[in-house]
């Protein structure tokens, strides 16, 4: 009788990481600016400075600190600094690990910075605006809570919305999205959170819109506590008039502001209104899950704008915001009997639409300005016809678009069906993620990341005419991105994230939104078993609008038999891009950064 033997083999691939040298681009800007010499010292370092326009009149004191930062980062984990008369010139690879260094060469200019002029009114401004800021998820089961407040303003949101309801006993105020599944949270709850963290990140106004479903003597609780928490730091406009133009940016540093609508009585929301139990999963419906939110592509917003005309929002009563519900607020309207006189007089942006179509919403009042509220097929609809419309109204009012009503996993739109049209107010479901948030996250990377950006001046414009964004536009400048390299991913990953028996097969994703004519996107080949990955390979792109247009960035792990994995992204501002060779560091699904992960590139324009 035999013997069996059974033998089992395993092919393990080495997970060895092999360093890139750095890129010939590299080298010839390096000896240019060394003289053709071993070293770089200040002077040469000057010289590259100056070249690359990244930095204006740049002094001996700042080359000096500038080259200690290098210096240090060079030897880090040593507390001792080289003595002065130690410190060596920069050889080749310090000048590489220099430029790869995202907190010393970073991709924007300004990155810290205000620079846009903030004296202009509230409505040449585009703000960093939530949408039903105080849910956890989705919008018919999660939990309403301050966290995705605070985070929000964290983050330098501007705009926080708060949806107010009678508690259970009718003698306090609730926050929750009404007729949902939704558990509540004390308003007190929210203003106080909102009033600790509302300037953390930006000293620019904060604006809280309100959406109103109290009766008076609950509106004048309202009154009493926002008083109460916010104190001096309130601003509302003396008398009770309409304002005629908005107060500025740097004229409300450090304030907070109300908008809504007028008081209106609360109605008992009927019974066939109230969302039954059980029902959340039915309208989540499949495909809810983190790489359906995260994975799904941003559509072209004039494809919405084209079959808008074509489809109604038949969204159940539930599922709408109450600023589409006309009839309802008509009729709530007819039966009230008062109003809260203090409760109106702290509204400062006060919100509402006139009788009659959406065209005729449109139409501004010389003597007083206000904010208009549309869903984003609202806007799709009108902005078929009336366009210019939009844009005349946007340059003196406020105009805030929000998802429609259909979009229960708190998914996002294409930000830029409002932004083309001058909507300062694009709210977005920041407890979601995926790319069209990602794309709201890089736009307000701009102005230092102060959660208002100035409109550009084609947005302003009224002679010779209106800027109509139905019209094909020339193509003002040529953008050119070169991705050399990335690293990092083999400190902020498992070595067996990617793949469990080779080192990962990285390729970039690189493009921009915009309006459609600017949109695409490209990618480069896929290397395969790097942790340090080498493309060199360059794109460009003939930008039509490049006010405000973003450069999108994303790196996959090419995968043959399954989905491809994710290895970060990032969103950057077109305005504010430096010239020049560039560390980019890149970011997770949710809008966090690596702490390692970053792609080196170069930008140039034409």
């Amino acid at each position: 009788m035999g013997t069996t033997y059974k033998c089992c083999l395993i092919f393990k691939r080495r997970f060895h990481a092999r360093d890139a040298p750095p890129p010939e681009d590299v080298r010839a800007l390096f000896s240019l600016h060394a003289g053709g010499g071993p070293h770089m010292g200040a002077d040469g370092l000057r010289r590259y400075l100056d070249a690359t326009g990244g930095h204006h009149q740049v002094d001996d004191s700042e080359v000096e600190r500038l080259l200690e930062q290098i210096r240090l980062q060079q030897h880090q984990g040593h507390r001792a600094r080289l003595p002065r008369l130690a410190r060596p010139p920069l050889a080749l690879d310090d000048f590489h690990r220099y430029l790869f260094s995202h907190d010393l060469n970073p991709p924007l200019r300004h990155p810290a910075q205000v620079h846009h002029d903030m004296t202009r009114p509230l409505s040449h401004y585009f703000i960093y605006t939530g949408h039903n800021s105080y849910l956890t998820g989705n919008q018919l089961s999660s939990d309403c809570s301050d966290v995705p407040i605070i985070k929000a303003l964290q983050r330098g949101v501007r705009v926080i919305e708060l949806d107010m309801w009678p508690n259970s006993t009718k003698d306090d105020i609730n926050i929750l999205h009404g007729r949902t599944l939704t558990t509540p949270v004390s308003l007190i709850k929210c203003l106080i959170s909102i009033k600790e963290y509302a300037f953390v990140a930006s000293p620019y106004p904060v604006i809280i819109t309100l959406e109103d479903h109290l009766p008076s003597e609950l509106q004048e609780k309202v009154a009493k506590m926002v008083l109460e928490v916010f104190g001096d730091i309130l601003y509302y406009p003396p008398g009770s008039d309409h304002l005629k133009e908005f107060p500025s940016p740097e004229q409300l540093k450090g304030r907070v502001l109300l908008s809504t609508k007028p008081p209106k009585e609360y109605l008992e929301a009927k019974a066939d209104d109230t969302m039954k139990e059980g029902d959340a999963d039915l309208h989540l419906g499949k495909g809810a899950n983190d790489d359906a939110a995260w994975g799904k592509e941003v559509p072209d917003f004039q494809t919405e704008i084209q079959s808008a005309k074509k489809h109604d929002d038949d969204a159940p009563v539930h599922q709408r915001d109450d600023d589409d519900d006309d009839d309802e607020e008509e009729e709530e309207q007819q039966m009230q009997p008062h109003i809260a006189p203090q409760y109106k007089h702290l509204i400062t942006i006060r919100a509402g639409k006139p009788k009659g179509s959406l065209a005729d919403a449109l139409k501004s009042d010389p003597e007083k300005v206000r904010r208009l509220s549309l869903s984003e097929q609202q806007l799709a609809k009108v902005a078929e016809d009336h366009a210019t419309e939009i844009v005349r109204f946007t340059q003196r009012n406020i105009l805030r678009i929000y998802p429609k009503g259909t979009r229960v996993t708190s998914s996002n739109y294409n930000p830029f069906i409002g932004w083309v049209h001058g909507a300062q107010m694009v709210a977005f479901n920041m407890q979601g993620y995926g790319r069209a948030l990602w794309l709201m996250h890089g736009f307000y990377k701009a102005n230092g990341g102060c959660g208002y950006v100035k409109k550009p001046d084609f947005l302003m414009q009224t002679e010779p005419q209106v800027f109509d964004p139905t019209e094909p536009q020339p193509v003002k400048k040529t953008l050119k991105v070169k991705v050399y390299m990335g690293d990092g991913w083999r400190m902020d990953f498992k070595q067996t994230h990617f793949d469990q028996y080779s080192p990962p097969d990285f390729y970039t994703r690189v493009g921009i939104a915009g309006v459609p004519a600017d949109s695409v996107m490209k990618k480069t080949r896929a290397i395969e078993d790097n942790w340090m990955p080498v493309w060199e390979e360059e794109f460009s792109f003939p930008l039509t609008v490049p006010e405000i247009a973003l450069l999108r960035v994303e790196v996959h792990e090419y995968d043959m038999s399954e989905k491809d994995d994710f290895g970060g992204q990032t969103v950057l501002p077109v305005s504010e891009l430096r010239p020049g060779i560039r560390a980019v560091a890149l970011f997770d699904r949710k809008g966090n950064k690596y702490n390692n992960v970053k792609l080196l590139m170069r930008f140039e324009f034409a």
